[in-house]
């Protein structure tokens, strides 16, 4: 079966494609639930799942992640994911997510997320969460 990635840096593959594994659906539903403007992190996924550590969300996203909205899950210290820092800084823009900016002496004058602002705990949805 042929492989391919996406722009986004997540695979797809062909119409005849295999379902996604049950913990890797799982994790893009939990991307999906998270508001425009908010973010979780890696381990805050895990957490909310019961199952699995940020290690294992971080290979989700990276193999699948493309077509969900990425940017969104993200590292515990708020710095941009490297390789796709501009694009995803657009959406965070777009979306009015909380940024620090970064001072002039940093390397790339690149922003980081406001972790303290911008984190969600999963506010009402998470009752009933799978």
């Amino acid at each position: 079966m042929s492989e391919q990635r996406s722009p986004e840096g997540g695979r797809y593959e062909d119409d005849l494609a295999q379902a996604l594994p049950e913990y890797a659906e799982r994790v893009l539903d939990v991307a999906e639930l998270i508001p425009a403007g908010r973010v979780m992190t890696y381990g805050d996924v895990a957490e909310w799942l019961e199952q699995g550590g940020p290690r294992q969300v971080g290979r989700v996203m990276a193999l699948y992640g493309g077509a969900a909205p990425w940017w969104r899950v993200v590292r515990e210290d708020g710095v941009l994911l490297p390789g796709h820092e501009q694009r995803a800084l657009g959406h965070y823009r777009a979306e009015g997510t909380p940024l620090k900016e970064a001072s002039r002496a940093a390397e790339g004058h690149l922003p980081r997320i406001d972790m303290r602002r911008a984190r969600w705990d999963g506010g009402d949805r998470a009752e009933g969460h799978t």
